[in-house]
């Protein structure tokens, strides 16, 4: 007998109030910004905010949100689009800046005075060094697709939380970590990404692969969608061995172009 699964909505307050005041506050942080400053804040860093959010709403809060608690399928692309898709977006719209310019002057200047502080400053100059956001990232990718951990997110909302938050906000550190160390070090970064590729891509082979069921909890109900829980195990394995292993490698190629185009310019330049 099929599980009968309701396509709602999901209204959870951890997830639509962070997410509507971020971009509430970031059109006010830009349309400050395009009045003082308008060459601060490109209309396409812009358009990454509004793509970013957008992906963060369609995952976090319509229908496929629920649908990822019943098919793992559903879940990983969830996964992938948090972390492939919606950080990449929003680390390249420069949220720092277009939040920070949306604060009051005194607010920002305390912001500002609590950021220089030493138990501030020194974690996080280490989090933001790209190999240190790299092997973070990776870590909590792998620790939360081990099977206990990943079924116990699927029955426990506080669990859930976490796993989509560890997830989003190491995957918006590695990005933003990346993309910033990219105008000095394009070489590098297209290594990270394409370490974070190959590791990735594994786990999704072994995953999609196995023999055996891993994730009982979350396959439990995939008959209600046509499949059967290893089938379901077997597609969502492969949506992040294959496509989302495109994505990295894409922006992996994108960085080496560059790269490529940047050592040109200098080489043309120095003749």
């Amino acid at each position: 007998m099929r599980a009968v699964i309701a396509y709602e909505w999901s209204f959870d307050p951890f997830v639509t109030i962070p997410l509507a005041l971020s971009g509430v506050f970031y059109i006010v942080g830009i349309r400050v910004l395009w009045r003082r400053s308008p060459a601060e804040l490109q209309g396409w860093q812009a358009a990454c905010f509004a793509g970013g959010w957008i992906a963060l709403f369609v995952v976090l809060v319509t229908p496929p949100h629920e649908i990822g608690r019943h098919l793992f399928t559903a879940h990983m692309i969830e996964h992938e689009v948090l972390m492939a898709v919606a950080a990449p977006l929003l680390a390249l719209s420069r949220p720092v800046v277009a939040l920070g310019s949306a604060l009051q002057a005194r607010w920002l200047e305390r912001l500002q005075v609590s950021a220089q502080s030493r138990w501030i400053s020194l974690p996080w100059s280490w989090l933001i060094r790209p190999l240190n956001a790299t092997l973070l990232h990776g870590a909590v990718i792998w620790i939360w697709h081990t099977p206990r951990l990943f079924d116990a997110a699927v029955m426990d909302p506080t669990v859930h939380r976490l796993q989509h938050a560890t997830f989003f906000f190491t995957a918006l550190l590695f990005w933003w970590a990346l993309f910033r160390g990219a105008r000095r070090h394009l070489g590098a970064g297209a290594i990270h990404i394409a370490f974070t590729m190959v590791h990735t891509s594994i786990l999704g082979a072994l995953i999609a692969l196995s023999p055996r069921l891993l994730y009982v909890a979350q396959t439990k109900d995939a008959p209600a969608f046509g499949l059967s829980p290893l089938e379901d195990q077997q597609l969502g394995g492969l949506i992040m061995w294959v496509p989302a292993g495109a994505v990295y490698a894409a922006a992996a190629l994108a960085l080496v172009g560059f790269w490529i185009r940047a050592r040109e310019h200098a080489t043309s330049y120095a003749e």
